[in-house]
């Protein structure tokens, strides 16, 4: 089958077969990361690659960060998620009530074999020796701001100044993209899938496809 006739779905599923490929990274866990800016797609991209994983667990971000620390929020992370995985055990975590500031009840994460970090920052340094993968979200900062801020409304306003700013302060300090494994770009029907920045020359040459037979970017 040509790659112009791929069927939709397909780009996705060969990517959840490399991924159950690769060695573990964090005890018996393989950590892919799905990073990208604020608005870039990648709670759904992660969620669609949940489900061709036969349901892996997805960790957001989202319960990780609070208000009052939209970055500082690695130590936590360590410590609740990490390093209980690393002994090949459950690990739990109390995640983050966006409406409440407040912190909900404690959730388990098991060990399963694949988990996705999804969030912006989740390929960070202090992140990244844990990482079998690294994903990111190929859509231009302000086109990706822009969709977020589309999506939240007028009343996240307020809020979206402030995390503008942060996350560009993050990133400044602290890029994820140029040690992408993988760029993971939406297309009309679909997605693409390519080298990153750190894959170019590596493994991941077998990823440069297109999704669907529309799949224009």
């Amino acid at each position: 089958m040509s790659e112009s006739h791929r069927p939709p779905g397909t780009v996705i599923h060969d990517l959840a077969r490399t991924l159950r490929r690769l060695p573990p990274s964090c005890g018996p866990v393989r950590l892919i990361a799905v990073d990208g800016h604020a608005g870039s797609g990648k709670t759904t991209f992660a969620g669609r690659l949940a489900a061709a994983l036969d349901g892996a667990p997805v960790l957001h971000l989202d319960d990780i960060a609070t208000h009052d620390e939209l970055f500082e929020w690695t130590r936590r992370l360590v410590d609740q998620v990490i390093e209980p995985l690393r002994r090949g055990e459950s690990a739990s975590y109390a995640p983050y009530d966006w409406a409440s500031r407040h912190f909900g009840p404690p959730r388990t994460l098991s060990a399963a074999p694949v988990i996705l970090l999804e969030g912006v920052g989740a390929g960070r340094r202090a992140l990244r020796p844990f990482l079998a993968r690294l994903l990111w979200m190929e859509l231009a900062v302000e086109e990706a701001w822009a969709r977020g801020r589309s999506r939240d409304g007028a009343e996240q306003s307020e809020f979206w100044a402030g995390w503008v700013d942060a996350e560009r302060r993050h990133f400044a300090a602290d890029p994820s993209r140029p040690f992408a494994d993988t760029l993971v770009r939406q297309c009309a029907k679909g997605y693409e899938v390519l080298p990153g920045p750190a894959g170019a020359a590596g493994s991941d040459q077998d990823l440069t496809h297109r999704d669907g037979p529309s799949a224009v970017c």
